[in-house]
């Protein structure tokens, strides 16, 4: 079975502050102790010369084991507790997924 990369681009409300962001990075992260199948995860700040981010300042990308560790994962309830906290924050976000 082919690896999931899901990945989030996010463009964070004015106001939200580093450490805040820190920490909602640190939530994400924090799912893979939580729920099966997310085998890595990294998170940062644009910093591409290109100047084509469109806005978005921050991305994660998570590496799941199949499509099925991802589908368990969208609903999962420690993912909806994370994005409650921070989706309040969030201006825009976009995901996109692929298989490798």
């Amino acid at each position: 079975m082919p690896l999931l990369k899901h990945i989030a681009l996010v463009r964070f409300k004015p106001g939200t502050d580093d450490k805040q962001i820190i920490h909602f990075f640190a939530a994400i992260g924090k799912l893979r102790d939580v729920i099966p199948g997310i085998l890595d995860y990294s998170w940062g700040t644009n910093n591409s010369p290109e100047g084509l981010h469109q806005g978005f300042t921050h991305a994660f990308v998570m590496t799941f084991k199949d499509a099925a560790s991802r589908d368990a994962y969208l609903p999962h309830p420690a993912h909806e507790k994370v994005k409650q906290l921070v989706l309040p924050h969030v201006e825009s976000v976009v995901v996109f997924d692929y298989e490798v």
